[in-house]
């Protein structure tokens, strides 16, 4: 293990996943209806949003393979040939406030009140552990905040989307 957990293998093999999942973003999104004989522009298409987003899953799997493969050559191999286990703490965590953001969140309050506390409960969650509590609160209720009302202006005022 390296640098906060890591090794050069889990950057490989979680790069290649990240591309995997951005490459059937950008496939699901460019089978979407763009709308063409309708006249619509190009960023107000159906498929613009995912396909943005999917595009940077690929490009940023890239870099955290490309990450891997230079770490790869200054590691040692492990003595004991252990892996670390595909769901950990972190991703398990990720996983449950996503589903609850999704799930319960969303529909049930005001949009921009559900961004501002998934944001600022994931700030708070993965904010460095030597940071003071206070500072932590503080900034995650900033990100959250500012977050929150970046996406709800984006949304409803340049792809006019009414947001639940």
């Amino acid at each position: 293990m390296t640098e906060g957990g890591t090794t050069a293998r889990s950057d490989l093999r979680g790069g290649a996943a990240w591309v995997g999942f951005g490459l059937l973003i950008l496939i699901g999104s460019w089978r979407m209806e763009r709308f063409e004989s309708m006249g619509a522009q190009l960023y107000a298409m159906p498929g613009f949003v995912p396909a943005l987003l999917g595009g940077t899953l690929v490009l940023l799997g890239l870099v955290l393979m490309l990450r891997g493969w230079a770490r790869r050559r200054h590691e040692a191999a492990a003595a004991d040939g252990a892996t670390a286990p595909l769901l950990n703490g972190r991703i398990s965590t990720t996983l449950a406030l996503t589903l609850l953001y999704a799930a319960v969140l969303i529909g049930r309050l005001p949009f921009w009140l559900a961004t501002a506390l998934f944001v600022a409960a994931f700030v708070a969650l993965y904010a460095p552990p030597e940071q003071a509590r206070t500072r932590r609160l503080v900034v995650a209720l900033l990100a959250g905040v500012i977050t929150s009302a970046v996406v709800t202006w984006v949304f409803q005022y340049i792809f006019l989307v009414r947001l639940p």
